[in-house]
């Protein structure tokens, strides 16, 4: 499911784009001002930013130049600015589209899934990680990972929300949705594997962390 983050000083025009979106097949988080988007990207990755210009807080052309100091998550801009430099200016920083306002809610899910399918899905990460889903690849500080598909599959769960804790169970009911009779120790010997080939790419950072009695959760590094 598309995790979209909605930027939008207006609570109704937000409340609106989220309730489409939700209808087409994607999860929402609204943010009403500018000074805590680029925190939030870092910290939860979303596969896409709806992001308007005029915000309280911070200028969205600010944020989206910071967001591509870290991060190539696809970007749309959304704004009541028409002037063409605005337009050109927006585009040059490095958004993937641009919508002016007034616009129809059905217009920017159109747009949001065609910047999706053309962006593949993938998910870049702060920590330099990126995770392209339909491809079945990962990158980890542009080293490509040789993960099975298990191994796959375990790291993209974990990572569409960071630290979220999940159990053994948790974790075999999504690796395993036949429900075929496994120990659930195997659970933790695809993680062992998993951590190594990341210690490999990355050493010394731990991103796979286990919560003793719990589970496992995936923490990103803080920068």
């Amino acid at each position: 499911m598309p995790y979209i983050l909605i930027v939008e000083d207006e609570q109704r025009l937000a409340s609106l784009l989220a309730d489409y979106l939700a209808a087409a097949g994607m999860s929402c988080h609204w943010l009403a001002e500018g000074t805590g988007v680029v925190a939030q990207v870092r910290q939860q990755p979303p596969d896409l930013v709806l992001l308007d210009l005029m915000l309280p807080g911070r200028d969205g052309m600010e944020i989206c130049a910071d967001i591509r100091r870290f991060s190539q998550v696809p970007i749309i801009m959304v704004t009541a600015r028409v002037e063409e430099i605005d337009r050109l200016l927006g585009l040059e920083l490095g958004a993937d589209d641009y919508i002016c306002k007034p616009y129809s809610p059905r217009e920017v899910v159109a747009r949001v899934k065609a910047v999706l399918r053309r962006t593949g899905g993938t998910r870049s990460m702060s920590q330099g990680l990126e995770i392209d889903e339909p491809a079945m690849r990962v990158r980890l500080d542009g080293r490509l990972l040789d993960l099975t598909a298990v191994e796959f599959n375990l790291l993209a769960f974990l990572v569409a929300r960071p630290g979220r804790i999940y159990s053994r169970d948790q974790l075999m009911e999504h690796i395993y949705p036949d429900r075929r009779i496994v120990n659930d120790r195997t659970i933790d010997s695809h993680i062992k594997k998993l951590r190594r080939k990341l210690e490999q790419a990355a050493p010394g950072r731990e991103l796979i962390r286990s919560v003793y009695g719990v589970g496992y959760k995936f923490e990103p590094d803080m920068e």
